[in-house]
């Protein structure tokens, strides 16, 4: 069971909150500085005096401090696998990793040029050969890297510190999945949006937090996410939007508030579970969701 790996290291109350503690701090810490501040003019001056490649960079750089320090973190310190902290399975499940970026990757694609072709007016074409490339490029080497150390925090080390803090299944879920939502309040999108965007967000970690539960694994999560920030990335942004990027096409339109935010969440989301479920053959929904955190390891899964 995946929560239970977290016994495969050296336990200790200090040492799982540190990690999280200092990340959050941080996170509060660039809220407060953002608050009362127009994020998305903050934005476009440092778009105008960096240009969009290095204002991306400036974005995802600190990832991978933060990454490369929890590994360190949960190596050394927990003396726990890099291996147990991702999955039950007795090694990391790639085809499980791709399967999800390529299916939810594949249906932005899709839902873009739909978007596009349903209201062009609300998109400017922005493709220049040699900034995508370039953008492809830094994509690929740190979105993957931003969105892991997301995931290996959230749905890893905090589901599996809380989780056996606990004993059980959903209080992990539900407070991971909250956490990860505040996370985003200092996002440009969020004061164009407001507060609903919360919603989003949090129903986003939810998602993540039930396949990683399901699954006994983050391999379908860090997928997912890292397709939903790469495909974004890469093909339309906005000037209130988080990523700043030389993207195929620039949304110039309003953003729709309400029902547009709902209905990944809603809609979007619960077919993806579908689809996993019958895929994977997931069973057992409310042990795995609600249920207690066994008292010794159960092993690992068959492959």
């Amino acid at each position: 069971m995946y929560i239970e790996q977290g016994r495969k290291g050296e336990l200790g109350m200090w040492k799982y909150i540190l990690p999280p503690v200092g990340f959050l701090l941080l996170m509060l810490f660039n809220y407060l500085l953002s608050s009362g501040v127009d994020v998305e003019q903050q934005m476009q001056i440092m778009v105008k005096n960096l240009g969009k490649p290095i204002t991306f960079i400036v974005v995802l750089a600190p990832f991978v401090a933060f990454f490369g320090g929890l590994l360190f973190w949960v190596k050394f310190v927990h003396q726990q696998s890099i291996r147990s902290l991702t999955t039950s399975r007795k090694k990391i499940d790639w085809k499980r990793v791709f399967f999800t970026f390529g299916v939810y990757g594949l249906f932005i694609i899709i839902s873009t040029i739909i978007g596009y072709y349903l209201s062009p007016e609300d998109y400017q074409i922005n493709f220049n050969v040699k900034s995508f490339i370039l953008l492809f490029i830094t994509a690929l080497i740190l979105i993957p890297i931003q969105t892991s150390f997301e995931e290996y925090m959230f749905r890893g080390y905090m589901m599996q510190g809380i989780g056996l803090a606990v004993k059980n299944r959903w209080i992990p879920l539900l407070i991971t999945s909250c956490i990860f939502g505040l996370m985003h309040l200092g996002n440009p999108e969020v004061t164009k949006l407001g507060l609903i965007i919360m919603v989003y967000y949090i129903g986003t970690g939810l998602f993540l937090g039930i396949i990683t539960l399901m699954d006994e694994g983050l391999e379908l999560a860090l997928g997912f996410h890292a397709a939903n920030n790469f495909f974004q990335a890469l093909l339309v942004t906005a000037t209130w939007t988080a990523f700043q990027t030389d993207s195929i096409l620039i949304y110039t339109g309003e953003p729709g508030i309400g029902l547009d935010l709902l209905f990944p969440v809603l809609v979007i989301y619960p077919i993806f579970l579908i689809v996993l479920a019958k895929k994977y053959k997931w069973s057992n929904w409310k042990e795995k969701l609600l249920g207690k955190v066994e008292e010794e390891p159960q092993g690992v899964l068959e492959e």
